[in-house]
């Protein structure tokens, strides 16, 4: 991707000093003074917001002399004209990172705000959780935007919190040595439907890793964090081969691990997702999901990613562990898709014969799992916790070699689901054909 002019604007100005950073200096070391451009910019903040200016002056910013005019412009220079401020995006940050900027925009983050957007009921939530970057906007702000994106959200007043970068190196400090930690990924990859902190936090990995910091381990053990295995060498694509809905969609016979049940499974899922139509059609939904990597849709692209993941694997464990751990993670995927598949049916079926009457919006008779938890019945809503929340803790829990979450979190939640499921539509039915009945009756 190419930098934009003001991307170039600033790598001119700033003559990228600060490039690959380090980290903050040690205590009671005088902090650089900024540059005459930015020397107006800290007197006037170490009164008005002191934390971010002490922040700054710890940064490797500050001693490559990135202070604030270089990345805000010149245009403030008061409280009065403060919303002249240069609004801060990762095309600001590319100016002296552009390895990482390029990276991360191949990669699934980059495509967060416009996967959140994509949902098709997202906007019946409050501006507050999504514009307001609170809730699902919370978390998806670390995805790229357009311009009129950018200006849409400060004119909102929601300006802050732009540039994606600052998701993991926050700001003013903006170190490596916080976006390396495993407490950076908590924010977002914690709760509902992707808590692989928790996973993380209570596996062997995670253990040993506590345990190092504390002195327990020694150095030198191997206790790897979030990044050690999906950013190798600091890589920003952050990519894994199942992708975030842990679904292949490469046909029957494409893929050694595939069986027919299997495949058929996947299908009815990703009817349900309407990637597909009923007849087995592609909707134009599936280029969006290509286009936010949330499927796998090449046979080359997953064994690719698998490769690179058993290779990091391979640092620490033989490969015949670590191929043997990935296939019972991908056993775990495959039983997960064939309860989830059959609670689908189940509520397909009850639209298919009238009883239970289908969303205006929906396109097809078949539930539509993107309305997340805007399903309008009870049933319904169950269907979508067991895709979003219990499926994902399940196949999530056994890749992050977490028990707890892949059996009690996961498994055992679709197995409640699918009885309950079963249950409801059992006397949904018995309750129409009793009306049934009344009607015939009435009839007579």
């Amino acid at each position: 991707m190419a930098k934009t002019a003001l991307a170039a604007a600033l790598l001119a100005v700033a003559g990228c000093t600060a490039r690959g950073g380090s980290d903050p200096p040690a205590q009671g070391l005088e902090p650089p003074a900024p540059t005459p451009e930015g020397a107006a910019c800290v007197a006037c903040h170490r009164e008005a917001t002191p934390a971010i200016v002490t922040d700054w002056e710890s940064s490797a910013h500050a001693r490559g002399e990135v202070d604030c005019a270089t990345c805000h412009g010149t245009a403030h220079s008061s409280a009065e004209d403060a919303a002249e401020v240069a609004a801060i995006t990762a095309e600001t940050c590319a100016a002296c990172h552009p390895d990482q900027f390029e990276q991360f925009a191949r990669g699934k983050h980059s495509r967060a705000w416009q996967s959140m957007r994509a949902m098709p009921t997202v906007h019946w939530q409050p501006a507050e959780l999504t514009g307001g970057l609170k809730g699902c906007g919370g978390c998806h702000k670390i995805g790229l935007k357009s311009k009129e994106e950018v200006e849409a959200l400060r004119a909102s007043g929601s300006g802050y919190g732009l540039a994606s970068c600052d998701s993991c190196h926050t700001r003013h400090t903006f170190a490596k040595s916080e976006a390396r930690e495993p407490e950076a990924c908590a924010t977002c990859h914690v709760g509902y439907d992707q808590p692989q902190w928790q996973m993380y936090r209570d596996s062997k990995h995670g253990v040993r890793h506590a345990l190092r910091r504390e002195g327990a381990l020694p150095p030198a053990a191997s206790a790897p964090a979030c990044q050690d295995c999906h950013m190798e060498g600091g890589n920003h694509e952050v990519r894994t081969a199942w992708g975030y809905f842990g679904l292949r969609m490469n046909g029957m016979g494409r893929h050694p691990d595939d069986t027919l049940d299997w495949w058929e499974d996947r299908l009815t899922i990703l009817t349900a997702l309407g990637v597909l139509s009923p007849e087995g059609e592609a909707t134009d939904r599936l280029e969006t999901f290509e286009t936010l990597q949330i499927l796998r849709t090449s046979t080359e692209e997953f064994d690719r990613e698998r490769q690179r993941m058993a290779a990091i694997c391979a640092r620490c464990h033989s490969p015949a562990f670590a191929r043997a751990e990935f296939e019972k993670a991908d056993g775990m995927v495959r039983e997960s898709d064939r309860m989830l598949a059959e609670a689908i049916r189940i509520v397909a079926a009850l639209y298919a014969d009238g009883v239970l009457r289908q969303p205006a919006d929906y396109r097809y008779p078949f539930p539509d799992l993107l309305t997340l938890l805007d399903a309008p019945t009870l049933i319904e809503t169950r269907l979508s916790q067991m895709h979003l929340k219990h499926r994902m803790r399940a196949f999530k829990g056994a890749f992050h070699s977490s028990p707890d979450y892949a059996l009690w979190h996961g498994w055992s939640e679709l197995e409640a689901d699918l009885s309950l499921i079963t249950e409801r539509a059992r006397e949904l039915r018995e309750r129409h054909a009793a009306r049934e009945e009344v009607g015939h009756a009435g009839d007579r």
